[in-house]
């Protein structure tokens, strides 16, 4: 087994088990080194007063893809910041891609974009966030 199939088996593993990702019904779709391709259902639970998907549900998706994104280069991060711009309304009962690519994968800090899409293919929303590397896999 490569040290990428190892990897990919333990992020699988942390992310079914994680109370938050669990909470909002993020799974991965698929892993790649330097991309992360997950899904996200928005249901009741993710809508803001409008029915639409709430701007923080949508925040923690693209930044969820994004870290996973970095972990897939087998560097541990944290959120440095993190910009979104929301450009469509997303009701209630949408499915959601999310696609995390590493833009720079530096010692100390990492760069990475997300593009969340609905499931008509549209793009939703468009995130770019910097990350601190706080220690490495294995």
């Amino acid at each position: 087994m490569t040290d990428l199939s190892l990897l990919k088996d333990h992020l699988h593993t942390i992310y079914s088990e994680n109370p938050f990702a669990t909470l909002l019904q993020m799974e991965i779709v698929e892993l790649e080194a330097g991309k992360a391709t997950l899904s996200m259902p928005i249901k009741n639970k993710h809508t803001n007063f409008y029915n639409s998907a709430h701007g923080g549900a949508l925040a923690a998706l693209a930044d969820t893809a994004m870290g996973m994104a970095c972990t897939t280069t087998g560097k541990m991060v944290v959120t440095l910041d993190m910009n979104l711009n929301y450009i469509r309304d997303i009701p209630c009962q949408e499915a959601l891609t999310a696609v995390g690519l590493v833009l720079h994968n530096g010692s100390r800090t990492m760069v990475a974009t997300t593009d969340i899409f609905n499931n008509t293919h549209q793009l939703v929303v468009s995130a770019r966030a910097t990350f601190f590397v706080t220690g490495t896999f294995f």
